[in-house]
């Protein structure tokens, strides 16, 4: 049910991205999603990305980036993107991808996993704490494009 992608799977990914970013509001073109996803399937050590559900009929990914962490005391991640097609939601197929990348990271070394939710995106908070996620208070994530 859980596969980890490699370069011969983009076409089976792109669709996916593309429908995530729309869901999102993420401006994207085509040929950027390609050049990110890349090297990531491709075997990179900047990350991995999952596709769920049968090879030939995935119903969604995860993309998993890597980095380190003093903090944290090592090497840890982060969830780029995570995606089930709608009708594929509420359905487990999402905690089951989860707890199986979260084992593997593990397993890999890492020492913890991050993630970030919409502030409105109730359904997704509901779901990231059921799984073991926890808000960190007195932080607030910021970014600055380069």
């Amino acid at each position: 049910m859980l596969h980890r992608a490699g370069p011969e799977d983009i076409d089976l990914i792109l669709p996916l991205v593309a429908a995530y970013h729309s869901h999102e509001g993420i401006a994207s073109s085509p040929e950027a999603r390609r050049a990110a996803l890349a090297p990531l399937l491709k075997g990179s050590d900047f990350g991995a990305v999952w596709l769920i559900g049968t090879h030939s009929a995935p119903i969604g990914y995860i993309a998993i980036t890597f980095g380190w962490s003093i903090e944290m005391g090592g090497q840890d991640a982060f969830v780029d993107e995570f995606f089930l097609v709608p009708a594929s939601r509420g359905k487990g197929h999402g905690q089951a991808a989860l707890d199986l990348v979260t084992a593997e990271l593990k397993a890999r070394g890492v020492r913890a996993l991050h993630l970030e939710v919409s502030r409105d995106n109730q359904a997704g908070q509901r779901f990231y704490r059921h799984a073991g996620f926890e808000p960190r208070e007195g932080y607030f994530l910021m970014s600055h494009t380069l």
